[in-house]
């Protein structure tokens, strides 16, 4: 059976009829995933990963760092964090079967990373432009964990792509969290970038907001189109051939 193309993202989708199926992961793909997770898992302490980025690292960054990849460690290696299982999970991308809890853990966990970094950052922002103070301290003291317990309680709900209860549409929701994957990890290491070398100031702060912002929304359309690594929908069907 073939399938039109879905108008939104032209030619650029796969097709799962045409995927290989990959009965077995590598020791290299597994081991590539662990790291990944143990990035993630770090992120988690808001307040104390941006001590980090403004005084350095100290004995609690060392303490944690060494539980992450330790406790992260334990978990690849019996294949419970996504990517780090023996057998690909994930087969069709169309299959409607129970998506298992370590992976929707994990995912609620990289969406809340991802998304209380950017809120914060952005607030912060927003409020040294309209105040003249910057408080990023202050606003990852308090608003970086409720930011992170809303989506986790999203995730909880089984709203947030790749960590609902069924894999069902794991071709398309893949595209999103890879997307925002790119964005952010393009957007936050420029905005650290400048507001290392360029000091304060509310014409500078305005920039730098321009510019976060900016990025973010450009990389995201770039995904959206489907242009970078792993952000192409997987639709069900074949691709038409036109005689």
């Amino acid at each position: 059976m073939t399938t039109a193309t879905p108008p939104p993202y032209g030619n650029r989708v796969e097709f799962a009829a045409t995927r290989k199926i990959r009965e077995r992961n590598t020791f290299t793909y597994r081991i590539s995933h662990w790291p990944v997770w143990a990035w993630v898992y770090f992120l988690v302490p808001g307040p104390l990963i941006a001590d980090l980025f403004h005084r350095g690292p100290d004995r609690r960054i060392g303490l944690w760092l060494a539980f992450v990849i330790c406790a992260t460690g334990i978990a690849a290696y019996f294949g419970k964090l996504p990517g780090t299982e023996t057998r690909a999970y994930v087969l069709f991308f169309t299959e409607d079967k129970p998506n298992r809890v370590y992976r929707r853990v994990c995912y609620t966990v990289a969406w809340s990373v991802i998304v209380a970094y950017a809120a914060v950052n952005l607030a912060g922002m927003v409020i040294a432009i309209l105040t003249g103070r910057w408080m990023m301290h202050q606003l990852y003291a308090t608003a970086f964990v409720p930011v992170m317990a809303v989506v986790w309680g999203l995730g909880l709900a089984g709203v947030l792509p790749r960590a609902r209860r069924s894999v069902k549409y794991e071709g398309y929701e893949r595209r999103i969290f890879y997307g925002a994957v790119w964005t952010v990890a393009i957007a936050h290491p420029l905005l650290w970038v400048l507001w290392r070398a360029v000091p304060p100031s509310p014409t500078v702060d305005a920039l730098k907001l321009v510019v976060f912002a900016g990025v973010m929304t450009v990389v995201g359309y770039v995904a959206y189109r489907g242009y970078l690594p792993r952000t192409k929908p997987i639709v069900p069907g074949e691709p038409i051939t036109i005689d």
